[in-house]
């Protein structure tokens, strides 16, 4: 299964008509459409789709036309983020209507070639599931702790700072947090 760490856009024209489409990690999805929304006040639709696993390691995944004739829209675009075994990502395909209609048959190649387009032009990564984890350390052995989270490339820290010790959450592929419990357990810096 592949995924994406950022928000990629593309655009595709057909008879005037203006299909914007935007992926992004599904995390960002509820910012990302309020945002369009109120960015773009004269667009006719704003069709949806995503794909992710939720915590039983189950695809959950959804769409929506936004008004556009049923089935025409945001199951096709469902269906290529299917065909390209993407999960952990959404859609919003934002459409400014250019004066032609496409018929059903159009729309559904338009949305359907909007988002190949759009996956096209994206940095596909491999998935790797993540977990979070919380562990607490001392002042002296943060610098430590900090230095060996670099070193096994986990980036999501967040850190609390209590009065004798210091709350880390962090999060990371499964395996990237056991390695590092592994190293951290031999050097005896975590509690």
């Amino acid at each position: 299964m592949l995924t994406v760490d950022k928000q990629t856009t593309d655009t595709l024209i057909i008879k005037q008509s203006k299909f914007i489409a935007h992926l992004m990690p599904y995390g960002q999805f509820d910012e990302v459409l309020e945002r369009l929304k109120a960015e773009n006040p004269k667009a006719r639709h704003f069709v949806t789709a995503f794909r992710m696993l939720n915590e039983y390691d189950q695809v959950v995944e959804g769409s929506s036309d936004d008004g556009e004739p049923k089935g025409t829209s945001g199951k096709p675009t469902l269906a290529v983020l299917r065909g390209a075994d993407l999960i952990d990502i959404a859609i919003i395909t934002v459409r400014y209507f250019g004066g032609t209609k496409l018929g059903t048959g159009g729309l559904v190649r338009a949305y359907s070639d909007a988002t190949n387009l759009v996956i096209e032009s994206s940095s596909l990564l491999e998935y790797h599931k993540e977990d979070s984890s919380i562990f607490e350390c001392s002042y002296s052995d943060l610098g430590r702790v900090e230095y060996m989270l670099q070193t096994h490339s986990i980036t999501k820290i967040d850190k609390e700072f209590g009065t004798t010790q210091v709350r880390v959450k962090i999060s990371a592929p499964i395996e990237k947090i056991e390695s590092f419990y592994k190293e951290a357990k031999r050097l005896v810096v975590c509690v």
